[in-house]
């Protein structure tokens, strides 16, 4: 039987773990899971459970209506005799809470993703007469602040793979493991500058997935759907030394199809990455706080200023929204504008020395 995908034992994983909270809280949460199944991502799902589970948490250890119930004893009843006010109170409490010893916080984003969570539910509830309005419908949104978009600039790039092919600026310790994994930390970055793929993608990669006659990987993009993605000469290079030394390490049963392997010869994980992206980043960069995510930016940036094709970024990233690529690179637009004021002249320049 073939080994199953790693995307695909992911899925696996996160169904069980949302069995897992589902089963914690009312059975008409579990009917609203089973509802959205066919039309949301199973790490979607996973979120909106922990998101509601909170709620009722709160609900539980807060309000007066629900003082110290069963979560599993909520009933619809309950749910219905909510108002706006409570609903506030909540986010709020957001902001600052306390629970079983640890101390938890929520900035606006967070807050507007729980509380996009618990719209998706209410307004399950509501259009199936399951409640008799939706309270949450009447709170605003949280206001966003838009983030300035950290990405690494050309020379940049330049000097973040120098380090993490010589080791540049490492401390003693760190290039005693340099050696070990450089071939392999270089190939990696190297894909992932010269493609854009996430590191869920990247760390998902199986050595079949990779076509040199081609130049390309077939990874599988979030929603489970696959898609080829074209890499450099660069990358090429890079990947063919780092298969070559791939070729004489045993892999520890399970993970013989793996392209990155950590350093135990598993799978190389998304911590991993995260880790690997650090160390090189902050000797050099270190006043940007760059994570695998800004490389995929960093890609996205050059690509769109060197092709100016906005749907073609969109389409290599994997977006499935276009606006959500313009939202990401808006900066850019800004910067063309502002090259093409001089473009259109008006009259000639009749000056004479």
């Amino acid at each position: 039987m073939p080994e199953q995908s790693y995307s695909k034992q992911n899925e696996q994983k996160t169904v069980l773990r949302l069995r897992e909270v589902t089963n914690e809280l009312p059975p008409y949460v579990k009917m609203f899971f089973r509802a959205i199944e066919n039309t949301s991502a199973p790490r979607t799902r996973l979120a909106y459970a922990y998101d509601i589970k909170t709620f009722f948490i709160y609900l539980q250890n807060n309000n007066s209506l629900f003082k110290n119930k069963p979560l599993k004893d909520i009933s619809l009843n309950d749910i219905d005799k909510l108002n706006a006010l409570d609903i506030e109170e909540y986010m709020d409490y957001l902001s600052y809470y306390e629970i079983n010893g640890r101390i938890c916080s929520n900035n606006e984003r967070a807050k507007k993703r729980k509380l996009s969570a618990l719209r998706v539910f209410f307004s399950y509830m509501y259009k199936r007469d399951m409640i008799s309005s939706n309270v949450v419908e009447k709170v605003d949104m949280p206001k966003i602040r838009e983030k300035a978009i950290i990405r690494m600039d050309v020379n940049e790039v330049a000097d973040f793979l120098d380090n993490v092919e010589y080791g540049n600026k490492l401390t003693k310790h760190q290039q005693v493991f340099h050696e070990k994994t450089k071939t392999r930390d270089l190939a990696l970055l190297t894909l992932m500058l010269s493609t854009g793929i996430r590191v869920s993608e990247c760390v998902g990669l199986n050595i079949n997935d990779v076509d040199f006659n081609n130049d390309c990987i077939k990874v599988t993009r979030k929603g489970g759907y696959e898609a080829f993605v074209y890499f450099s000469d660069e990358a090429e290079a890079e990947l063919k030394k780092y298969l070559e030394e791939r070729k004489k390490i045993i892999p520890v049963e399970g993970h013989e199809d793996a392209l990155f392997l950590s350093s135990q010869r598993k799978r190389i994980g998304v911590r991993t990455v995260e880790k690997m992206v650090k160390k090189y980043a902050q000797v050099t960069t270190p006043t940007k706080h760059i994570t695998p995510h800004k490389l995929r930016s960093t890609y996205g940036t050059e690509l769109y200023q060197e092709t100016g094709d906005i749907y073609l970024v969109a389409d290599v990233l994997g977006h499935k929204d276009v606006n959500t690529t313009k939202k990401h690179y808006a900066d850019m637009d800004e910067m063309k504008r502002r090259k093409a004021r001089n473009v259109v002249t008006l009259r000639e320049n009749t000056d004479t020395d």
